[in-house]
């Protein structure tokens, strides 16, 4: 029976992803129509155009897709102009060689595959971009500059004598002006895929690459094992592949619960205060998640639909 775990999906989202299954689509099917609908939808405000304007006030787009059978994974990053990064991950994976095409470029390559060139800005988007100028551009990801990030705007440079300091504290940023949505489908036959879909961090420096459209740490599917995905602060996330260490923990027979919750404890040694969350699933049809304890923080909301619940649910885990 199919299991299908997913991070800030809605349930008609998910409804739409089991109708995909029983038209006798693929895993991948599901996970590409998932989150593509979710870059229609712009959930959360975090997935697809008009979301998380950038440094100069762009946004752009991260995604990928993995076949746990084959192993074979197609993404996308600083995608310009291209509404269904989802869709392009999956013809990276299908018509090239490549595992990850980035840029402008990768937008020439979507182009090439008959998706339209449009303009991924909106007045909503616009009118964060002009609040955060307005704030003196506040917060934003630059340290040791000049002149000082944490009280001006730029253009930064490197001062003639450095002196280190990290002056982000978690309190600045919002919790959520960086998120992802990510999934694992582990279907009947026990083939696995997962997927992501972002369009990172708000405000991000332009060029910025977070976890979501790399294999291991935005999600990993391995079919002889199980999947997960993470979501939160991909620049610390990234560091620890924690897709890729949640499915080995699993490998190793680890309930996915624990697995989850494995990997969240080995960041939290180095990064106390992160935002961030892990969804697991394996073979066997179990599922888990985990999360890492911060102010305005302490729960998790996930959604799974599963032979084991009636119908699907929103499931919620304590942070630890």
């Amino acid at each position: 029976e199919t299991v299908i775990s997913c991070i800030s999906f809605t349930l008609l989202v998910l409804m739409k992803l089991l109708i995909v299954l029983q038209l006798g689509g693929s895993e991948l099917d599901a996970v590409e129509r998932g989150c593509g609908q979710c870059e229609i939808d712009q959930c959360d405000g975090s997935v697809g155009y008009g979301g998380s304007p950038d440094e100069s006030g762009e946004t752009t787009l991260d995604a990928m897709i993995m076949d746990g059978n084959t192993m074979d994974v197609g993404a996308v990053a600083d995608l310009r102009h291209i509404k269904n990064a989802i869709g392009v991950a999956r013809k990276v994976m299908e018509y090239t060689k490549h595992t990850l095409l980035v840029g402008e470029s990768a937008s020439l390559f979507a182009v090439r595959m008959g998706f339209p060139y449009e303009d991924l800005t909106t007045q909503k988007s616009l009118s964060v971009y002009s609040q955060w100028l307005n704030q003196s551009c506040q917060p934003n990801y630059w340290k040791n500059v000049v002149p000082d990030s944490s009280k001006s705007c730029g253009p930064y440079k490197r001062p003639e004598k450095v002196t280190c300091k990290e002056e982000q504290t978690i309190s600045q940023r919002s919790v959520h002006n960086h998120d992802t949505i990510g999934m694992v489908v582990i279907g009947e036959s026990g083939t696995v895929a997962s997927g992501t879909s972002t369009n990172g961090a708000a405000h991000k420096i332009p060029g910025r690459v977070g976890d979501s459209p790399i294999a291991g740490a935005g999600s990993y599917a391995d079919s002889t094992a199980g999947g997960a995905a993470a979501t939160g602060d991909g620049d610390v996330m990234m560091r620890f592949l924690p897709s890729y260490q949640a499915v080995e923990y699993m490998r190793m027979g680890t309930d996915p619960t624990v697995a989850c919750q494995k990997v969240i404890s080995r960041i939290q040694k180095y990064s106390p205060k992160f935002f961030g969350a892990v969804i697991c699933a394996n073979t066997t049809g179990s599922y888990g998640a985990a999360c890492n304890k911060i102010p305005g923080f302490t729960q998790f909301h996930f959604m799974v639909s599963s032979p084991l619940l009636h119908q699907p649910t929103e499931q919620v885990v304590d942070c630890i």
